[in-house]
């Protein structure tokens, strides 16, 4: 495999991450019902509706960018991807809420325009600290699985990373953005604990899904850009 083929990989990898990750950060405020199909009934914890955010699938995308990443191009180029992005929410936050302070020429459409894209306070603690803590788990569970197995079960440690780093992300999103923060810094609207447990497992059972869903493209993007090259803990090739 050519060194140019490895290098639109990660462009390819680091675009997906990006775009991702941007359009989660944009879409978390909203919260999307999606109805439990009839033939299951109600789930139990759940009920017939699973409620998460809207950007759960956006979010799901930059886990699967970061496990090919990993195995593609090595755990400190992961991490440096992951770390770097999460300095990038501050300046997507900081564009974003820059152009809603900004003065309007209309100003009806400045409120409408507002209200979609300036998430609540709360919502942003909860999305930052799960990120910054589920991302870099997602990483260092990922290449531990590696080294344990020899490089082997790409599998095992693309499901067991992205599942537990996943569930981290789930439980302290909803629990930062509709329990803490409402409740110990008066941010936004604390919601009862059974639905705070509804809606955990119902993002979760959505998330493992995908998480088991993606690995045959996982496989598919490692072998259309894996390199026969040895990766070092400082190189940006292919383990």
């Amino acid at each position: 495999m050519s060194e140019g083929h490895s290098n639109v990989g990660q462009v390819v990898l680091v675009g997906l991450f990006v775009t991702a990750l941007a359009t989660a950060q944009l879409t978390a405020s909203k919260l999307l019902a999606i109805p439990v199909p009839s033939a299951l009934g109600e789930l139990p914890l759940v009920g017939a509706t699973i409620i998460l955010p809207g950007a759960a699938l956006a979010y799901a995308l930059t886990f699967f960018a970061s496990d090919c990443y990993s195995e593609l191009y090595g755990r400190r180029p992961a991490q440096v991807m992951v770390n770097v992005g999460f300095a990038m929410n501050f300046v997507l936050l900081g564009l974003v809420w820059s152009t809603i302070a900004a003065p309007a020429a209309n100003p009806e459409f400045a409120a409408n325009f507002a209200d979609v894209l300036a998430s609540g306070t709360n919502i942003v603690a909860g999305s930052l600290l799960a990120y910054l803590v589920s991302q870099n788990w997602d990483v260092i569970v990922f290449h531990g699985i590696r080294d344990l197995t020899d490089g082997a079960f790409l599998w095992l440690r693309n499901i067991v990373s992205t599942a537990t780093s996943q569930a981290i992300d789930t439980v302290i999103f909803v629990g930062v953005a509709f329990y803490v923060a409402p409740t110990v810094l008066g941010i936004g609207q604390a919601l009862p604990r059974n639905v705070l447990v509804g809606l955990i497992a119902g993002q979760y059972l959505l998330k493992l899904l995908i998480a088991i869903i993606d690995t045959p493209l996982v496989y598919g993007v490692v072998a259309l850009f894996g390199s026969e090259s040895s990766s070092s803990d400082d190189g940006w090739v292919a383990d």
